[in-house]
């Protein structure tokens, strides 16, 4: 039956209507880069820095959005996920987000327990692990990555700072040679704290100093009453502790009950850089403990940084205190802003323009590009990621931690010394009641 004139033109007309929604709908999608995001939202990691790190990273694509998105063009359109403090969780948290919310970039990570099999597998499927917070240089070593990058620190840096702030101080600030100082090292038995605490040997050994206790434990343990004395018959003057957040009160609240003294304790970020929550349990007990770990933004000086990063950093400050009611900005806010950031201001732009889209391929060679020269970003180090065929490849090779300490409301950054904030209190003051 031949088709009328009239039928034929309406037919025309929805058929041109439907190209033209379908057209609409994919300009719009074309403008919008989804990218996966995820941190552990809830369990014992969310307190220990996690949640904070979210929040940096909010505030990076925030602020990134408002200035019109991607190289002023593509607006980011975060897809969340709660890893739960369980790695089989982050797994397939991940898993959906690849394979059912079809996303090619995933942003975040906390915990080093989970980066390891996320790196695996998100390498073996050849798409982007942006990793934000988490350390264990194990994530990397000889692993040869080319779909995984980390412009955060990894955890051998922590040992070079340990070491390097001892051999510096101990004969000025102690009146004790290198060699004569007795150090303990205590690590949640993760691939965080494992890696942390192997740093601390080998770098402690290197420097002369004596390694008189080396310890793991579950960060799940009930009781560290064992712990606490195996520390005290050891005679350790300092202590280096990588711990989470349970599990650092149980240690703290322990070791004041069992009376165990010492001349300084030396935490390794994660727990010990959430210091409101520290400060509620534990009041002015904890002042003067030190801590290893990237720098929060608000301590340096901006004056030595990139212009307009001052600016930056006071609005990131500004945002997180808004957006959580808290006087204290913890360094993982910084360390999620950072590398969010970076990722989204360095790399995807370059992506699209160099290399003509978003897709892994295209990201992995301008992640590639980047030459951040330090003081480029608002931790203070820059960014240059080992190449393909090297040891750390896909790892920050100018990425640094400080030495900070903690008095009350102020903290200082105490080393590097040509960085420093302040002259570092070393011994423990006899105020303490830790201390020696």
């Amino acid at each position: 039956m031949p088709t009328s004139r009239r039928a034929l033109l309406k037919t025309t007309a929805a058929a041109a209507a439907v190209v033209g929604l379908d057209w609409t709908r994919a300009r719009a999608q074309a403008d919008i880069v989804r990218i996966g995001v995820i941190y552990d939202l809830s369990g014992p990691f969310a307190a220990g820095g996690s949640v904070a790190s979210s929040i940096g990273t909010q505030i990076a694509i925030d602020l990134v959005n408002e200035k019109g998105g991607i190289a002023g063009k593509y607006k980011v359109a975060p897809v969340t996920a709660d890893s739960q403090s369980k790695a089989d969780a982050a797994i397939n948290e991940v898993e959906r987000l690849i394979n059912q919310e079809k996303l090619d970039i995933i942003d975040g990570v906390y915990s080093s327990a989970h980066a390891v099999p996320l790196a695996a597998k998100i390498e073996q499927q050849k798409k982007i692990l942006w990793i934000t917070t988490a350390v264990s240089t194990a994530v990397f070593k000889d692993k040869n990555l080319q779909y995984v990058f980390r412009a955060q620190i990894h955890s051998e840096q922590y040992g070079q700072a340990f070491a390097g702030f001892l051999t510096e101080h101990a004969k000025a600030k102690l009146g004790i040679e290198p060699k004569d100082l007795k150090v303990a090292l205590i690590h949640e038995d993760g691939p965080y704290g494992v890696g942390v605490a192997a740093a601390d040997e080998a770098y402690s050994k290197q420097g002369g100093l004596q390694v008189v206790l080396k310890e793991g434990y579950s960060a799940a343990a009930p009781d560290l009453s064992a712990l606490v004395t195996k520390i005290k018959r050891a005679g350790a003057d300092v202590i280096s502790h990588a711990g989470y957040n349970p599990d650092i009160t149980l240690f703290l609240r322990q070791a004041r009950e069992n009376g165990l003294h010492f001349k300084m304790l030396f935490g390794a970020g994660a727990g010990y850089s959430q210091l409101d929550k520290l400060r509620t349990t534990f009041g002015a007990d904890i002042d003067n403990f030190c801590n290893i770990d990237p720098v929060p933004a608000q301590l340096l000086d901006s004056a030595k940084l990139a212009p307009g990063l001052g600016d930056l950093i006071k609005t990131m400050v500004e945002r997180y205190k808004h957006k959580t009611g808290a006087t204290d900005v913890p360094p993982h806010c910084s360390m999620g802003f950072n590398q969010t950031w970076v990722l989204l201001n360095n790399v995807l732009p370059v992506a699209k323009e160099k290399y003509g889209g978003f897709d892994p391929e295209a990201v992995r060679k301008a992640a590639l590009d980047v030459d951040i020269p330090p003081g480029g970003t608002i931790q203070g180090y820059g960014v240059k990621f080992f190449p393909p065929g090297t040891p750390l490849s896909g790892q920050n090779e100018r990425s640094t931690p400080v030495v900070m300490q903690n008095a009350g409301e102020h903290i200082s950054v105490v080393w590097p010394t040509n960085i420093r904030t302040q002259d570092p209190v070393f011994p423990l003051p006899k105020s303490s009641i830790y201390a020696a």
